[in-house]
């Protein structure tokens, strides 16, 4: 008896699991454009808290001033939490997230296909 006899059988390659790791990839495809969406709507909602002007109108244009803008006003009108840098800085690191996770999904979906390959999970190499 030699050593290839006594070794158990290497599992046959499944045409089923090409097929399931296609559906994987694209399912995870999917969740990776849906994080970008996301990552792009918060990107969206800071860029707007930064830039835009708020508070009541007088002559025709906003009071306060986005904090990218100009100064920061004083006044107790343009008191406003979203716009202070505590919470600015937390809709920036919310964005940060959102956008690694977008580009992990997305690297994950794509070499998803690659990593499952035809010859089966237990195939030897030739050689």
């Amino acid at each position: 008896m030699t050593a290839d006899e006594t070794a158990p059988p290497a599992p046959a390659a499944t045409p089923a699991a090409p097929d399931q790791a296609q559906r994987d990839a694209r399912r995870i495809d999917a969740w990776s454009i849906a994080w970008m969406f996301l990552a792009l709507v918060v990107w969206g909602w800071f860029a707007f808290l930064m830039l835009a002007d708020y508070g009541p109108e007088f002559d025709g244009r906003a009071r306060c001033r986005g904090p990218l803008v100009g100064p920061l006003s004083e006044s107790p009108v343009c008191h406003s939490e979203l716009r202070q840098w505590p919470a600015l800085l937390g809709i920036l690191a919310l964005a940060v997230v959102t956008t690694v996770i977008s580009a992990a999904t997305m690297v994950y979906a794509k070499l998803l296909p690659r990593l499952a390959r035809h010859d089966g999970p237990g195939a030897r190499p030739q050689g």
